[in-house]
C-alpha cells in the first residue's frame, strides 16, 4: 500500500450547511430528475420504483432510493497497482494525487512547440508517472491522435499497462474497446474473480451538466459496474453556464448529478465499487471563456470532499490545474492553490494533479516532474508537524546554548534526511555560481529529469502477448 496521507483540517462547511444542501439535493433529484437518454437504464430505474417519464425520459429518484443507494456503496474502495506498493485505499481523510484530462495537445519536450498528442505519448507520459514518486495513479491523460477512435481505447490502456504499475484509469470511446481493455485486464489478473477482487483498471464516464446522461456513457458506466471494474460517474458543470453562478447552487447541482450516478450504480450491482465524481469550474463572465483553474474552482471542489465525508462514500475530484498556456508564474500560483485546498479537506482521488495547462487541452512532460515536486510539498503540509518530547528538542537547546549552532546535535543527525522537503527542483546557490552552471529555472531542471527518466532502457512491466 502507498504511504497514506491524512487531509480534513480545512472546512468551508458546518454541519448545518451540509445537512442544508444534502436536502436540497434530495428534492432536485425527487421534484426536477435527471434526463437519461438510455433505454435500459430508464427500464431499470422503472422496475427499482423511480418515476420515469419515458416521453420526456425523465427519472426522479424518491429519497429513500438515494439513501439506501448511499448506504450500499463502499466506504471504501482500493484501487490496486501491480505492484504492492502501489495500491491505494480511498476512503474517509485519505488524500493520495495524479494525472488526468484527455488532452489532446502536448508540447514538445525538445521544441517546446504544440503538436498533437499521439500513441508515443501515451507510453512516454505513463512511463514518466512511473518514475515520478510523489504521483500516485495513472489517469490516462491524452487522446492518440494517431489511432482513431475505434483504436483509441486500446492504445490509451495498453500502451499504459506496458508502461506503468500504478492503478491506472481512463474514459472510453467505444463499448467494443471498453470489453477488449477489460478482457486483456482479466488476462491479466489470471481470472474474472481476481481482478473484481484486486482490481487495477477503473473506468470514468460522465453525466453532462445540466442533469442529463447521455446514451453511450450510461452503456459505458454500466458494463464497468457489471464486469465489477471500479467506476466514476464523474460531473463537470460550469457556474453562471451549466449550473448556477452561485458557488453552493453550483455546489447543490454538482452533488445531485454525483449521487445519481452513486444510485444509479447500486441499482445495477448493491455493493458495487464506486466513487462520488466531482469537477465543479466556473465561467468567466466578461469572456464567456471556461475557467477551469479559478480560485472558486478550486474552493467547489475541495469543499465537495466535506459532502463525500458525509455519506462516507469515496471521492474523486479535480485540483492542480492551470489555464495557462505557457510553463509560468500563472501555473504555479493556479495549480498550488487548488492543489493545497483539496489536500486539506481530505479528497481521496485527486485526479489533473500533474501535467495539465491550457485548461486541460495541452501537456507537458516537464510539467509532470514539476508538478510531481508540487505534489510532494502538498504531501509534506498533510504529514504536518510530528510533535514528541525528542523533536522540542530541549536537551539539544541546552547543550548548544547561546551563540552555538545545531549542525551536529542529535535531532540534526537523527531528522537530516527526513524533516525537510528533499526539493529537486529549488535554486538557491549564489548568483555567480547559478551563471556558471548555465543558469538554468525551474523548468531547465525539469526537462533534464523528464529527459533522464524517458531515455533509461525501458522494463518490461507485463507480458505483451496478454494484451493481443
Amino acid at each position: 500500500m502507498k504511504e497514506t496521507y491524512q487531509g480534513g483540517s480545512l472546512k468551508f462547511f458546518n454541519q448545518g450547511q451540509v445537512e442544508r444542501i444534502h436536502e436540497k439535493t434530495l428534492a432536485v433529484l425527487k421534484e426536477v430528475g435527471v434526463k437519461v437518454e438510455n433505454k435500459k437504464a430508464l427500464d431499470l430505474f422503472a422496475e427499482r420504483g423511480a418515476e420515469v417519464d419515458f416521453q420526456e425520459k425523465i427519472v426522479r429518484l424518491p429519497n429513500t432510493m438515494v439513501e439506501e443507494a448511499i448506504d450500499t456503496a463502499p466506504s471504501t474502495v482500493i484501487l490496486y497497482g501491480r505492484e504492492a506498493d502501489q495500491h491505494i485505499e480511498l476512503g474517509g481523510t485519505n488524500v493520495y494525487m495524479g494525472t488526468g484530462g484527455t488532452a489532446v495537445n502536448i508540447l514538445d519536450l525538445e521544441t517546446g512547440e504544440k503538436r498533437k498528442t499521439t500513441s508515443k505519448d501515451v507510453s512516454q507520459i505513463a512511463k514518466l508517472v512511473q518514475n515520478l514518486d510523489n504521483v500516485d495513479f495513472f489517469v490516462i491523460p491524452v487522446f492518440p491522435d494517431d489511432a482513431g477512435k475505434e483504436k483509441a481505447d486500446q492504445i490509451r490502456f495498453f500502451n499504459s499497462l506496458e508502461n506503468t504499475t500504478k492503478h491506472i484509469m481512463g474514459g472510453v470511446y467505444t463499448q467494443e474497446g471498453q470489453k477488449k481493455v477489460i478482457d486483456a485486464a482479466v488476462k491479466i489478473a489470471g481470472s474474472e474473480v481476481e481482478l473484481r477482487e484486486r482490481p487495477f483498471i477503473s473506468f470514468i464516464a460522465n453525466i453532462m451538466s445540466p442533469l442529463t446522461m447521455e446514451r453511450d456513457y450510461t452503456d459505458y458506466f454500466r458494463y464497468a459496474v457489471e464486469r465489477g471494474v471500479p467506476v466514476v460517474g464523474g460531473t463537470a458543470p460550469i457556474a453562471g453556464a451549466t449550473s448556477p453562478i452561485t458557488l453552493p447552487g453550483t455546489i447543490v447541482q454538482t452533488n445531485a448529478e454525483a449521487l445519481f450516478m452513486v444510485t444509479f450504480s447500486q441499482l445495477i450491482n448493491p455493493g458495487a465499487k464506486v466513487l462520488y465524481g466531482v469537477v465543479p469550474t466556473t465561467m468567466d463572465m466578461r469572456s464567456s471563456d471556461f475557467r477551469f483553474a479559478s480560485i472558486e474552482m478550486g474552493m467547489m471542489n475541495a469543499a465537495c470532499a466535506e459532502l463525500a465525508q458525509y455519506y462516507e462514500i469515496p471521492i474523486y475530484n479535480t485540483a492542480g490545474v492551470s489555464d495557462t498556456k505557457a510553463i509560468d508564474i500563472q501555473t504555479g500560483y493556479e495549480k498550488m492553490s487548488n492543489l493545497l485546498m483539496s489536500a486539506l479537506t481530505g479528497t481521496n482521488y485527486i485526479h489533473h494533479a500533474a501535467g495539465l495547462l491550457d485548461s486541460g487541452m495541452t501537456v507537458a512532460y516537464e510539467q509532470y516532474v514539476i508538478d510531481n515536486q508540487m505534489i510532494g510539498m502538498a504531501k509534506r503540509v498533510l504529514r504536518g508537524m510530528e510533535f514528541s518530547e525528542e523533536r522540542l528538542a530541549y536537551e539539544d537547546i541546552k547543550e548548544v546554548g547561546p551563540g552555538g549552532n545545531f549542525l551536529t546535535a542529535n535531532t540534526t543527525m537523527q531528522y537530516m534526511r527526513s524533516e525537510f522537503f528533499d526539493d529537486q527542483l529549488y535554486e538557491a546557490s549564489d548568483w555567480d555560481d547559478w551563471v556558471e552552471a548555465g543558469a538554468l529555472d525551474a523548468r531547465d531542471k525539469a526537462k533534464e529529469i523528464a529527459r533522464e527518466i524517458l531515455n533509461k532502457d525501458s522494463e518490461e512491466l507485463i507480458d505483451s502477448s496478454l494484451l493481443d
